[in-house]
């Protein structure tokens, strides 16, 4: 049976574990995760704790709905033994109906369907199988990828002992940062938090790289749980473009890890040019489907610049 469970309800020693165990086990999805980058959560549950499905929600204008939050690319339902995507619709069409907009990324293992007030977006995930030697996989780069680490090379591109995650974070917000406003000043201190607990739990590693003047050109944060490596976030400064510093950086992260049973999980991009970029790398595209249903009274439904507050 299916129950929803508000947050204090929860038993985070029985959800740890069915995450651990689950056969689709994701980083995002561990209690502790959510409890930095969600406002609130609650969840659903399954028997004792057999499948799970975590529910983030933000209350704005007296409006309860779930959400995305930020640094967790896939959520959605989690299993210690896969079922079929009926399975996935019991789980949904047991929300609660107070949550009046619903915005999620279902996990890539299972498929929500269309229906009526439902919609279902397909997005591009992109990964790189470890498994085999560096000459193997580094023969299926692009022409281009391998000129651009050449570059570095011949640049004196160097990797940096690990750097402080402030460092990390500052040379994103000093370059690519500046530019969008995709995060938020709340966001870059979850993302800080989220980074020493998840080096308190040898789950993170940052890798860098730095000029021959010992200027920091690129940093990226590989978040690992379980036998993937996700490349969760990363700081790229203007010289570092011009010198190749990132495809410098992820080409010595495959050399250290490669001949593994891991996999390097890219985190998209539906953007066509950084799609572009990790599959240079010989990696391939999975998907993942975004769910939304939204049953708003009917005084929030026309203007659309309200909406709007409910996705920030």
């Amino acid at each position: 049976m299916i129950k929803y469970l508000k947050h204090q309800d929860i038993d985070y020693q029985k959800w740890d574990d069915c995450i651990s165990k689950a056969a689709n086990s994701y980083v995002y999805a561990f209690s502790w995760y959510l409890d930095i980058v969600a406002d609130e959560w609650d969840a659903l549950v399954e028997d004792d704790y057999q499948s799970i499905f975590p529910l983030p929600f933000r209350t704005k204008m007296g409006i309860k709905y779930c959400y995305q939050p930020t640094f967790t690319q896939q959520l959605g339902l989690f299993s210690k033994s896969i079922d079929t995507k009926e399975n996935l619709q019991d789980f949904l069409d047991t929300i609660p109906s107070d949550f009046r907009l619903i915005e999620l990324n279902i996990n890539k293992y299972f498929v929500p369907e269309a229906s009526t007030g439902v919609e279902i977006k397909k997005n591009i995930n992109i990964e790189l199988a470890l498994n085999q030697d560096y000459q193997s996989i580094q023969t299926n780069y692009s022409t281009n990828l391998k000129r651009n680490i050449k570059k570095g090379v011949k640049n004196g591109l160097q990797l940096f002992p690990q750097i402080k995650p402030e460092a990390l974070i500052q040379l994103f917000k000093e370059n690519k940062g500046s530019e969008i406003s995709a995060f938020s000043s709340d966001d870059y201190l979850r993302l800080s938090r989220l980074i020493y607990a998840l080096m308190d739990r040898n789950m993170a590693e940052i890798y860098s790289v730095g000029s021959m003047e010992n200027n920091l050109l690129a940093a990226a944060l590989f978040v690992k749980s379980k036998e993937r490596y996700i490349f969760l976030f990363s700081g790229l400064s203007n010289e570092g473009k011009q010198s190749g510093a990132m495809p410098f950086l992820i080409d010595r992260f495959i050399q250290d890890h490669c001949n593994s049973n891991n996999i390097l999980d890219f985190e998209g991009s539906n953007d066509s040019n950084l799609a572009r970029f990790y599959q240079s790398f010989s990696a391939g595209n999975y998907h993942y489907y975004s769910y939304r249903k939204m049953d708003m009274p009917f005084w929030l439904k026309t203007p659309l610049h309200i909406y709007k507050k409910f996705r920030k």
